[in-house]
């Protein structure tokens, strides 16, 4: 019996469920990730979406738009909304401090900022290093999360949370963004 055929239904459900983001198909190489922290866990997303990566800088503030959208910056004559992930993730807020940047991505034809507590490295994934995203209930909405990459350094095991940034940026909540600069 080979190893495919000893997955459990649900896990090979889910690993044909997995966005392209950060997971590479059979046939492909390895996809890369940027990888960055919020709070104590650290996160990764494709590398082919970030643009830049910029020292935070505080936004202009929009009226009435929700509190994960911090603002607006002035991108080189382009006006681009920050989206606060720890606020938009619902984790507590962080001092914004020396480390916090902003990651200036491509997501679904629009830039878009994202700040985050700090970036960590680039890293390089194969698929036997990305297990399937845990099952939630309907309580917790993780449609954004594509899988767990597992990285080993020696005796050190690093776990990232890989996110479909272009699901995350474009969920209805995100959608307001568009709605804020109309």
């Amino acid at each position: 019996m080979s190893a495919s055929q000893t997955i459990e239904p649900a896990a090979q459900a889910a690993n044909v469920a997995f966005s392209a983001a950060c997971r590479p198909a059979a046939s492909t190489p390895a996809r890369e990730c940027l990888t960055f922290r919020l709070g104590a866990e650290e996160y990764g997303v494709d590398i082919l979406k970030v643009q830049e990566i910029r020292g935070y800088e505080s936004p202009t503030r929009i009226a009435n738009a929700p509190a994960f959208i911090k603002g607006v910056l002035n991108l080189r004559g382009l006006i681009v909304p920050i989206v606060d992930l720890r606020l938009r993730f619902c984790l507590e807020q962080a001092a914004y401090d020396a480390l916090t940047v902003t990651v200036i991505l491509n997501v679904a034809g629009r830039v878009v900022g994202a700040v985050v507590d700090s970036v960590s490295d680039v890293v390089e994934l194969k698929g036997e290093q990305i297990k399937p995203a845990p099952q939630f209930n309907a309580a917790v909405n993780a449609d954004f999360i594509t899988g767990i990459g597992v990285l080993e350094q020696g005796a050190e095991r690093r776990m990232l949370i890989l996110v479909d940034i272009e699901r995350l940026m474009s969920g209805a909540e995100t959608s307001l963004v568009e709605q804020t600069l109309q």
